[in-house]
């Protein structure tokens, strides 16, 4: 037997369909979806939108297997998390929710606009929604923030001001009609999302 390891698919190449069947199956399975794109609940208080977009490569296609969480406050600011003794005890919104992409890339979240929060100095930080990115090829998820372009906070945000001016803009999601936000994800390239080290 050769010591020589073969050439051929890696470990880190084969996440793309599990995340489909155990992960984020969207009824194309039957499997209970543990988690969803629609983070709304009938008690939930605050403004219903929709937050939407599509994930490209470096290469601007579109990654069609991603798997995407994300993670925020109510409309009040407050975490659906015993750390935040701040948290309405009256409301079933979790905050957290997670979808896959489509075959053309693209994925939506239904969820509420989240209220501003403080960071840990107390300083208040914008409204915004964390996001984190799995895909194929990626040893370790990236983590990254999905501002508002209609908030006025944007411009005293904590986190914000570190990122440099013309990288910004790969933050902040953009009103369309209505309700809806637009958010694209860029993996790499001249386009590329600011991503966080945590």
């Amino acid at each position: 037997m050769s010591n020589q390891r073969p050439d051929g698919v890696t470990p880190s190449q084969t996440v793309g369909p599990y995340f489909k069947y155990g992960l984020t199956p969207n009824g194309e399975y039957e499997w209970n979806d543990a988690f969803t794109n629609n983070l709304l609940t009938p008690d939930v208080s605050g403004e219903r939108i929709r937050v939407e977009g599509k994930v490209f490569d470096g290469d601007g296609a579109a990654v069609v297997d991603c798997m995407l969480e994300i993670w925020q406050a109510d409309a009040q600011g407050r975490f659906s998390d015993p750390q935040d003794t701040r948290a309405l005890p009256n409301s079933s919104f979790k905050g957290f929710g997670r979808c896959g992409t489509d075959k053309t890339g693209g994925y939506a979240f239904d969820t509420i606009k989240p209220g501003s929060v403080p960071d840990p100095d107390g300083k208040p930080q914008a409204p915004h929604i964390l996001l984190a990115v799995f895909a194929r090829g990626m040893l370790l998820h990236l983590y990254t923030r999905i501002y508002f372009d209609d908030e006025a906070g944007n411009a005293g945000d904590p986190v914000l001001a570190q990122v440099p001016a013309d990288r910004r803009a790969t933050l902040i999601a953009t009103r369309q009609t209505g309700n809806v936000y637009t958010f694209d994800v860029h993996l790499q390239g001249d386009r590329e999302t600011v991503f966080f080290d945590v």
